[in-house]
């Protein structure tokens, strides 16, 4: 059960409130990130959680894998395509633990990945999700 006794929502349902998350973020984000795929997963996998040294897999809400836009170049190979990662259920942990609305929890944390496609600091972030 979610927040308030509810069914916590399923991967379809944080993938949708995430496609209308993005339609809402700062055009500055949104105008070179169309190619940035995102996808929803239960937790992060093994391999992530030994590399950024989680101690639980509760720890990270998402995660953007890929070449931040401006490292890539043209004369790059690039094999997979650039992701964010939205973990379903830490992010639905942090929601009930917050209070916050979960649309405002997926909202922040894709703008804080797609801002690391960027190479852009916390900061940065911050003032932009702040004029969004």
């Amino acid at each position: 059960m979610g927040a308030g006794g509810r069914t916590a929502p399923d991967s379809g349902v944080i993938e949708g409130i995430a496609a209308q998350a993005y339609e809402t973020i700062p055009a500055v984000l949104r105008a070179r990130a169309d190619d940035v795929r995102i996808r929803v997963e239960e937790f992060p996998s093994e391999d992530v959680m030994r590399e950024m040294a989680l101690e639980t897999p509760f720890d990270l809400l998402g995660l953007y894998q890929g070449v931040p836009f401006g490292e890539a170049s043209v004369s790059d190979v690039h094999h997979d395509i650039d992701m964010i990662f939205l973990y379903r259920r830490p992010l639905l942990d942090y929601w009930v633990e917050t209070g916050e609305r979960l649309e405002d929890v997926v909202r922040h944390v894709l703008i804080h990945e797609i801002g690391h496609h960027f190479g852009f600091s916390d900061a940065d972030m911050e003032r932009i999700e702040g004029a969004g």
